[in-house]
């Protein structure tokens, strides 16, 4: 039935940010006078922004906060993005990993953010959408009409029943696939994040001024007024399975507990010390909560706000949470692209999932808890078997990256939602007969779905004089890496490599075991420029040169001869180049 209906249906000043370039783009171009059409590819803007207020100022749209670094960051409100670097024409905005492969983030002097897509030598205003591959799993039906981002999901009995909360400022009803009724909408902007009542009569939604409200789930009205304390926008609630109590976490660092019933904090707020609070989740029982915040910790806590345990592991910051029925399970997704399963009495790490190619910025479980599933910013959902701790079936694809994820109660369904403004309804069932590769995570006693340690130190990165950089094995002899297919090698200025050879003309074969390559480079451009398909940006002030082919990164500008690894040999002399 589902399928069906588818088939039917302000200025602030800025200190001065040193910018990077379009690479390979040594034409000028006069600034534009409209926002008409983007800035042609091969443009390079190098004059003071035209909008209003100039370089001291942000452009429309945009405002600037402090990370839980300390560090400031700036976001364009119009496609919710946010990057380290003032937004300034000629300064490359996106990071590593925030677009697809090839593509630059700019912002045109009339102050618009555009595209440049390397793959097609193109621009355009709208952020590029990943490839689907052919035989992809397409959604029962996407759910159209928020006009911004969709940051959070929950559902409301069984079936396809969700509602769903957005940066547009407003809540709406999904029912069996349609939308229902008129928009919920407060007055407080964005809607971050919305919780509903175990019982399902109420809603409380989080708000982008810092306060939270309470909803008839029923008749869609506001009950009472907006529930204040929080100083910065709220980023995540809970709603305890005793339905005693609230909990919400704000980019001011506090973790609030609320009466539902009369809207006051119940305890004193739990100052976490280290940044935005990203997710805070009851354990079944309510007798305790766990929270996540910017600094990579999972941290659990008594009923009465006292610290009991402290689970570290994730690389990165986690960004999601959730429990097993029993309360024996946590697990969690970071922005190391990992999922892990640790033991909430002492936070002992079980399980790691590997597979996600950005941040993990949701997950929930089956409701007979055989499956995990996640949404990530690399645009997927995935299903995961908890029993083998495999990936099952292939991704879920959006256009955009994903915010929110839920399953309803029944089971039948996964809805997602997040960047491209859409909920999209897949059926579970189908999703798990798709035919995918199977990712194999870490069970401890398996070994990592990432390569271990010592697989990694027998890996080399090299760079070729036309600008091709490979991974290969320097473990094996020359003649076994020359049957290795997957490990192709392209060498150069290898460890014990006395032999020097002429360059090559062309990427067909990678040079042989041996190459020490110290004549200049061969790609367009020369050592003057990046070889194609790297990029250059900035971290704490100083160069990192990406390789977008491997997603690799080196603190070395990438020229033949020049090691690109940041790590010593090991002790069998591997290094990368």
């Amino acid at each position: 039935m589902l399928r069906d209906k588818a088939k039917a249906g302000g200025s602030t000043k800025q200190g001065k940010v040193k910018g990077v370039a379009l690479e390979g783009t040594p034409m000028r171009v006069a600034p534009l006078t409209s926002v008409k059409d983007p800035p042609p590819y091969g443009a390079q803007h190098r004059q003071d922004a035209l909008w209003e207020g100039g370089n001291e100022a942000l452009p429309p749209r945009w405002h600037q906060f402090k990370a839980g670094d300390g560090e400031t960051q700036y976001q364009d409100n119009n496609l919710v993005m946010v990057s380290w670097k003032q937004p300034l024409p000629g300064v490359r905005l996106d990071q590593p990993r925030q677009l697809i492969r090839g593509c630059e983030w700019h912002i045109s002097p009339l102050g618009r953010s555009y595209f440049v897509n390397h793959n097609t030598r193109t621009t355009s205003w709208k952020k590029p959408v990943p490839d689907r591959p052919v035989g992809s799993l397409t959604p029962e039906c996407i759910i159209e009409g928020h006009s911004a981002c969709i940051w959070s999901l929950a559902c409301v009995g069984t079936g396809c029943n969700i509602m769903s909360a957005s940066e547009d400022g407003s809540i709406r009803r999904i029912r069996d696939g349609e939308p229902v009724g008129e928009p919920w909408k407060g007055d407080g902007r964005g809607v971050n994040s919305m919780v509903v009542s175990p019982d399902e009569t109420m809603v409380v939604s989080a708000s982008a001024d810092g306060r939270l409200r309470l909803w008839n789930a029923e008749e869609g009205s506001m009950v009472g007024d907006p529930w204040e304390g929080h100083s910065a926008p709220v980023r995540c609630l809970d709603w305890s399975h005793n339905t005693r109590e609230i909990a919400s976490g704000s980019r001011d660092g506090t973790i609030r507990r609320w009466n539902p019933n009369t809207g006051r904090q119940i305890a004193s707020p739990i100052e976490t010390g280290h940044g935005e609070v990203y997710a805070v989740k009851y354990s079944p029982r309510g007798d305790k909560f766990a929270s996540c915040v910017y600094d990579n910790v999972i941290r659990v806590w008594s009923k009465d706000g006292k610290l009991l345990i402290e689970i570290k592991g994730h690389d990165r910051s986690v960004r999601s949470l959730c429990w097993s029925k029993d309360g024996e399970y946590i697990f969690s997704g970071s922005g190391d692209m990992t999922i892990r399963k640790w033991q909430s009495i002492d936070g002992q790490e079980l399980v790691v999932l590997c597979g996600h190619t950005n941040i993990v910025r949701s997950i929930c479980l089956s409701p007979d808890e055989r499956h995990l599933v996640s949404a990530s910013s690399d645009c997927s959902v995935r299903i995961w078997d908890l029993k083998t701790n495999q990936q099952v079936g292939g991704p879920l694809l959006h256009d955009d990256e994903l915010l929110a994820i839920v399953i309803p109660s029944d089971g039948r369904y996964i809805a997602s939602a997040g960047k491209d403004k859409k909920v999209y309804v897949w059926s579970f069932e189908a999703a798990l007969k798709q035919s995918g590769n199977q990712v194999r995570s870490d069970g401890k006693s398996k070994g990592h779905a990432s390569p271990s340690k010592d697989v990694r130190n027998q890996w080399r990165k090299v760079l070729s004089v036309v600008g091709l950089s490979r991974i290969f094995d320097v473990s094996s002899s020359p003649q076994r890496q020359a049957n290795n297919e997957d490990l192709t090698r392209y060498g150069v200025a290898l460890v014990d490599s006395p032999t020097r050879v002429a360059p090559l003309a062309s990427a067909k074969d990678p040079p042989p075991y041996g190459v020490q390559h110290r004549q200049d480079a061969l790609w367009e451009g020369g050592n003057e420029a990046l070889p194609p398909r790297w990029w250059q940006f900035e971290v704490g002030g100083g160069a990192h040169y990406q390789d977008d082919n491997l997603v690799m990164s080196s603190f070395n500008r990438p020229l033949p001869g020049v090691r690109l690894d940041n790590s010593s040999p090991d002790a069998n002399g591997t290094s990368h180049h």
